[in-house]
């Protein structure tokens, strides 16, 4: 990691498109200005990391969510019964 004192006002290039800007300090905080190309995401840390934990949350197991479903629709059934009854409907087998 570099590691570089700046002041307010000054600047860090990365390459030839990114330019880093100090743009004020102040006492528990320091603003950064980023100056990128459009076609580049910039976004902070701890945003990044709530999108991947939601991204991951709304990849949950179909077959969970279905089981959700199915004991919604028969509470007072045990999940293994209905299971069965489901199958019997499938093969079109009664009782």
């Amino acid at each position: 990691m570099l590691v570089m004192a700046r002041r307010s006002g000054e600047s860090i290039l990365i390459g030839d498109e990114i330019e880093i800007v100090i743009a004020h300090i102040g006492r528990s905080r320091v603003k950064v200005g980023i100056l990128a190309p459009r076609s580049m995401i910039v976004m902070a840390r701890e945003t990044r990391l709530v999108r991947d934990e939601n991204m991951a949350a709304a990849a949950a197991d179909a077959g969970a969510f279905a089981g959700l479903l199915e004991r919604l629709r028969h509470p007072h059934v045990s999940p293994g019964v209905v299971e069965e009854e489901v199958n019997r409907q499938d093969t079109g087998t009664e009782n």
